[in-house]
């Protein structure tokens, strides 16, 4: 057996009893007396790459970056394959997390992804067209699935605008895990991971706002949409795209625009009152003109946005109780 080669071997009965208490105690929140635990698992085994991935894997959890970092780092320098090991990913997580771009990029590639660019860049590795996702925000608090752009595989771009619970905003940054739970699939067939946060990496300076409209038609909804979104921001109708979903429909496979049109959605767990397409549901009524709105856009710009929506048709639309919630 060679002690620091890339040689296996069978970890040894201490380290597993330590490794697997660990963790009960990670599922637990438990990650101090976790990381004595897996400390002393790696001085056991400190040439099996599973005890500096266990130790990076808690690091994250702290995030604690530069611990995350160094201890992924040793795990890679023991890996027995190529590309495409998870140690690799959390190193990108890690590196991503600290701004080390020449680091980010090596991850994300001897993962197996291309990064556009020179081997030599320096940058932020971007333009890797990885498309749209979703992203549970507060996944421990008061979990919101939101729609983003993936910047990176560590990145979404908040395309959304959250419901203020979560404390996000409309073109946020968040930093996001690896292992997605749950998909989310449209009526096109197309299918989208969702990606749990870890935390925020990019504020936004833009507030969200709540309105109540009076829309006659759905047509006088998406104006509002389009305005704001030619002006470079924001509105979405939240008593449409909310759902109140349970965590085991949220972490599973679940149509995206499930609930709109004639249909009930089963998995819809909203009541009446409460944001939801069943909440908004009235006796004989498909479309309710009243609707509660996010806004995001700055304080200078909301007012006349919402004044210049209600001057194009006067007599089918409306709006008041205009108040910033984040």
């Amino acid at each position: 057996m060679r002690i620091f080669g890339k040689g296996r071997h069978r970890p040894s009965a201490s380290w597993r009893q330590a490794t697997d208490r660990a963790f009960t105690l990670i599922g637990d929140g438990r990650y101090e007396d976790a990381g004595a635990l897996l400390t002393r698992a790696a001085d056991l085994e400190p040439w099996l790459s599973e005890s500096w991935f266990n130790l990076a894997l808690l690091h994250k959890f702290r995030h604690d970056w530069e611990q995350a970092r160094a201890a992924g780092l040793r795990a890679v320098a023991l890996l027995d394959r190529e590309t495409g090991a998870p140690d690799w990913w959390n190193v990108g997580i890690a590196a991503t997390a600290l701004q080390d771009w020449p680091l980010a990029r090596r991850a994300w590639q001897a993962y197996g992804l291309h990064v556009p660019g020179g081997a030599t860049d320096s940058g932020e590795p971007l333009g890797m067209e990885l498309g749209s996702a979703a992203v549970r925000l507060s996944p421990e608090g008061e979990a919101e699935v939101v729609w983003g752009r993936r910047l990176d595989p560590a990145r979404i771009e908040v395309l959304s605008i959250p419901l203020p619970s979560s404390g996000r905003r409309w073109g946020e940054v968040v930093l996001h895990d690896g292992v997605p739970h749950g998909e989310r699939t449209t009526a096109a067939g197309h299918s989208y991971p969702v990606f749990d946060e870890i935390e925020l990496w990019a504020p936004s300076p833009v507030p969200t706002w709540v309105v109540l409209l009076e829309a006659a038609t759905e047509a006088d909804r998406d104006s509002l949409e389009q305005l704001a979104a030619d002006a470079g921001f924001a509105a979405e109708d939240w008593s449409s795209s909310v759902r109140l979903l349970c965590r085991l429909c949220s972490e599973s496979r679940m149509p995206a625009d499930e609930g709109d049109g004639e249909h009930l959605d089963p998995h819809d767990h909203s009541e009446p009152g409460h944001p939801g397409p069943l909440g908004h549901r009235t006796d004989g009524q498909l479309w309710v003109p009243e609707r509660e709105c996010g806004v995001a856009a700055p304080a200078s710009l909301v007012r006349g946005l919402l004044d210049g929506w209600v001057a194009d048709s006067p007599d089918s639309r409306d709006w008041r109780d205009l108040e910033e919630v984040c």
